[in-house]
């Protein structure tokens, strides 16, 4: 180094060092004295140890007036600590807050108050040693400047100083711009081919330190400028530029760092010499965010800060096929309404921004609606069309050209495509389910891959989201689902075979990431069900489920509490109710229901009491009914008629059995009798010639007027006429064709009164005659009510066939 600065700093170091020896001793001496006296004009004043502590020392403070004439007092920090009459006072005290004490003495003396002397105190810390000592210089022509940290506070006047050697010489250079925590000073200019050692070091009264010694070169502490660079885009290339930059010239190792603008994430290239380099690997038609930064050489130096440039690549032709999905939704009047998804393509396969997209949908029936098509900004699509399948296209449109176009078949049933066989899910944890299953058996038409489909089957399905599905090719049995996937909810998944453009049937099952035990239990309901109960509940809500519900538990248990409740077990999937048979007639029964999910049993819902009528109640209904029917069904015939009416004739009262008295022993039957010979003269106007001929039976009509019921002192009840043996119907025939004669002559005669088997409805009752002696053959049976005769005109006989052989 040149003379001229050299001496400086050996002057400097040689003061300084030699000043700290001088600092060292004066301290050593002041403890060694363990005091100190400060003499003032009106007295003096003594404090030891004095005058730089460590805190928690004990300080013995003494003053002596020079003229003794009232009371000495001493103060610290303003307040009075102890006085004394005359001359002196003396008291120690215990220091223990860092920092500066104020110790004075006064006197008191004719309503005066007069400061005689007074002394500081420092009560402080012996410096920490320097720790994190670095160096750095700012650019290949710069100053270097050293920094550290100088640890906790002294409380003390602290020198801090660099000593610089490079093995042929030491300098030291003083602290610039002192602070409480960091220390910093320059050095002098040095250069590349010298080995350098920086010990920083500290002293104060109390004490001295230093810090390990740093070793280095001047190439491993500069720190470049940032470099000056620009980017070059080509419109041949979306994805591709170069960059060029002005570097110091010994500055021979660069980093480029550079990504979309608005993003976090940086993609980082490093280790090239030049100043011009062709970056790769950019996203089309997207502005983007470059960075560089230099060093002296690979692996040694320090980085200069970042120098930034913007710049936007140019838009390409799109290279992907978007991927296409659909839903079907079944109308009235023969619509659907067909819903149409795809998932935007990524930068690199789109050639930079989509501006639209076409769809065409084109029915695969013939004479169907022509192909129609649509253009839309969204990925997705809905429209009302016919209950067909239909072909469906759609091509994604950017600034320089259009993808290819994704075309897919939609479908009402497909029996000749089958699904895939044995779908299960697993949930995994952290939003993400696992989805296996099964190649499809027995297909048409060759395995394309397969797409699986998932949905919160509760929400709507204008809030599902749009992308949950995926596809995958025909060598994938298995698949993770994460995407649009939520904890704690279940989720209908479908696989689907896919067959050249078109899916087959799907296969479903239900899943969820992870489950907790229902918050709810399900609503339930009751009703007698012959001997037993129907029991029906209501799906729990879905925020209350809480994953999937894998059964439920129906509990039936006697209201008394004995014994533990009857528990029935229903799988989910099973339709929604139950029948519980075989229930204890007039008992109370208790019942409810819980959800079950794979985390656990949930609550109870409510509960409901059910009692069944006794079983004697039902069974005399049974029996009434049973009778009723089967005495229908044997009234309807004739033998079993007649042998229900013979049954019921015992079972009747007595009275109503009776025999029905003989006609024919009747006073008008005899008074009959005495007018025989009239009644058969030949000039008999209704029996012309002397033989009477039987006449042909003649219907009668029955009249509707039903006979008034026998009054208690009537004796004309009489039996049956089927009661009649053999041998008296001779007899009756006899006597026929006279009382037919005679009921002709009454008809146009007026009646004479007539007997108490005869009376004439509305006239007074006559008087009984003698009962005569019932005979067992009656001349009509007991239908043939004689009321009925006693009215002109008015003969309700059923049929009556009279012999004329008497």
């Amino acid at each position: 180094m040149p003379f001229a600065r050299i001496m400086p700093s050996a002057l400097w170091l040689v003061l300084h060092l030699t000043a700290g020896a001088c600092r060292r001793g004066a301290a050593s001496a002041s403890r060694a004295a363990r005091g100190t006296t400060e003499v003032c004009a009106r007295g003096t004043m003594t404090a030891s140890p004095c005058c730089a502590i460590p805190g928690g020392t004990n300080v013995t403070l003494s003053c002596q007036l020079a003229a003794p004439r009232g009371w000495a007092a001493i103060f610290l920090n303003s307040s009075e600590q102890t006085r004394a009459w005359g001359g002196s006072v003396s008291k120690t005290f215990l220091l223990t807050a860092q920092g500066r004490h104020y110790f004075t003495c006064k006197c008191f003396c004719g309503g005066r108050t007069t400061l005689i002397c007074g002394i500081d105190i420092h009560c402080g810390n012996p410096p920490d040693e320097p720790r994190n000592v670095s160096c750095i210089q700012k650019g290949t022509q710069g100053r270097p400047t050293c920094t550290w940290h100088k640890g906790r506070l002294t409380y003390l006047p602290t020198a801090y100083g660099i000593e610089l050697s490079n093995g042929t010489g030491a300098f030291s250079f003083p602290e610039e711009a002192p602070g409480q925590e960091f220390g910093s000073g320059a050095l002098s200019k040095l250069d590349f081919d010298s080995n350098y050692t920086v010990v920083v070091s500290a002293s104060n009264p109390l004490g001295n330190a230093s810090s390990q010694p740093l070793t280095f070169t001047l190439v491993d502490i500069v720190k470049p400028h940032p470099p000056d660079f620009w980017v070059e885009f080509d419109d041949s290339s979306a994805t591709s530029c170069t960059i060029v930059w002005h570097r110091e010239a010994q500055a021979q190792h660069c980093r480029l760092r550079y990504r979309p603008l608005g993003r976090h994430g940086w993609s980082t290239v490093e280790s090239f010499g030049r100043e011009k380099f062709h970056l790769q690997g950019l996203e089309p038609d997207t502005a983007h965010e470059f960075q560089m930064s230099c060093r002296m050489l690979p692996g040694r130096g320090l980085w200069s800060d970042w120098s930034s440039s913007q710049g936007s690549t140019p838009a390409a032709v799109p290279t992907g096929t978007l991927d296409v999905w659909y839903r079907q939704q079944e109308l009235d009047s023969g619509l659907q309404n067909l819903s149409l998804f795809w998932k935007a393509l990524s930068r690199w396969e789109a050639g930079g921004r989509i501006l639209s997209y076409s769809v065409t949908l084109e029915a695969l029936e013939q004479g169907k609606l022509p192909a129609q098509s649509h253009s839309t900004t969204q990925t997705s699509f809905s429209r009302v069309t016919a209950r067909a399948g239909h072909r469906v296209t759609v091509t994604a449109h950017g600034p320089r050209g259009s993808s290819a176009p994704a075309t897919i078949l939609t479908h009402l049933d497909s029996p000749d495509l089958p699904p895939p066989q044995r779908v299960c899910a697993v949930g995994l944890g952290n939003s993400s389910i696992l989805v296996s299953w099964s190649p499809p058996a027995g297909a048409a038409l060759p395995l394309g891959g397969y797409l699986v489909e998932w949905a919160e089957p509760w929400r709507e399905p204008r809030l599902q989201p749009q992308h949950s599905w995926v596809r995958l090719p025909p060598s994938h049995l298995s698949t993770v689902i994460a995407e649009h996937i939520r904890d704690n909810v279940c989720y209908q998944i479908h696989v689907s075979a896919l067959y050249q453009d078109r899916a087959g049937q799907a296969a479903s099952v239900r899943g969820n990431s992870t489950a907790q035990a229902p918050s709810a239990g399900p609503q339930m309901f009751t009703s007698p069900w012959a001997s037993g109960v129907l029991v029906s509940w209501e799906e729990i809500p879905a925020p209350q489920q809480r994953g999937c519900i894998t059964g439920y538990h129906i509990y039936l248990r006697r209201k008394d509490g004995q014994g533990q409740p009857e528990v029935h077990a229903v799988p989910a999937g099973a339709p929604r109710s139950l029948r519980l048979p075989r229930l204890e007639p007039g008992e109370h029964h208790e019942l409810w229901m819980t959800a079950a999910t794979a985390a656990g049993e949930g609550p109870r819902g409510n509960s409901d009491s059910v009692c069944l009528d006794s079983a004697g109640d039902w069974l005399t209904l049974a029996l009434i009914c049973s009778f009723f029917i089967l005495s229908a069904c044997l009234c309807s015939v004739p033998p079993a008629r007649r042998a229900f009416q013979w049954l019921l004739s015992l079972l009747l009262p007595q009275w109503q059995s009776k025999a029905i008295p003989d006609p024919a022993n009747a006073t008008w039957a005899k008074s009959l009798a005495a007018a025989k010979a009239e009644l058969s003269a030949p000039s008999s106007p209704f029996l012309p010639g002397g033989a009477f001929e039987e006449p042909e039976p003649s219907p009668v009509e029955e009249s509707p007027a039903r006979p008034e019921p026998p009054k208690a002192g009537d004796k004309g009840e009489v039996g049956s006429a089927g009661s009649r043996g053999h041998g008296e119907s001779s007899a009756e025939e006899q006597q026929l064709p006279e009382l037919y004669q005679r009921l002709l002559l009454e008809a146009m005669e007026p009646p004479e009164p007539v007997a108490e088997y005869i009376s004439n409805p509305g006239s007074p009752a006559p008087e009984p005659a003698p009962e005569p002696e019932p005979s067992p053959i009656a001349a009509f049976p007991s239908a043939f009510l004689p009321p009925a005769l006693c009215r002109p005109g008015n003969l309700t006989l059923d049929r009556v066939k009279l012999s004329g052989s008497s």
